[in-house]
């Protein structure tokens, strides 16, 4: 196959496969392109947001559909997860350096937009 976007270089050499459909990193542009990864990524790219304070800044998401977006990044290494040990717990989400870099050119894709708009 002829090296190009469809081709990524991996840690030691390893290349992924990024148009079969048992690639990866696949799997996680899925997740990042799904209905509410790109919100989710959008607004943590201002700063690390407890669970209610995520919700209540993206308007139209479920608490389950939030809960189940943050664990599939939080799996992905995209979003990291914090607890503290308080009567209820408190969880606060931010972007690890991996999720950073996903996440800026989707806010400048989002800019772009609402500036044409």
């Amino acid at each position: 196959m002829v090296e190009g976007s469809q081709l990524m270089q991996a840690e030691a050499g390893e290349r992924y496969e990024v148009f079969h459909t048992d690639c990866p990193a696949r799997h996680v542009v899925d997740h990042v392109t799904s209905r509410w990864g790109v919100w989710v990524l959008i607004a943590l790219r201002n700063g690390d947001l407890r669970f209610y304070r995520l919700r209540e800044s993206i308007q139209g998401i479920s608490e389950k559909m939030l809960a189940q977006t943050l664990r599939t990044l939080v799996e992905d290494g995209l979003v990291w997860r914090k607890v503290e040990p308080t009567t209820p717990p408190q969880v606060t989400y931010g972007l690890t350096e991996f999720g950073q870099d996903v996440g800026e050119p989707l806010t400048e894709l989002f800019d772009r937009i609402t500036r044409r708009l």
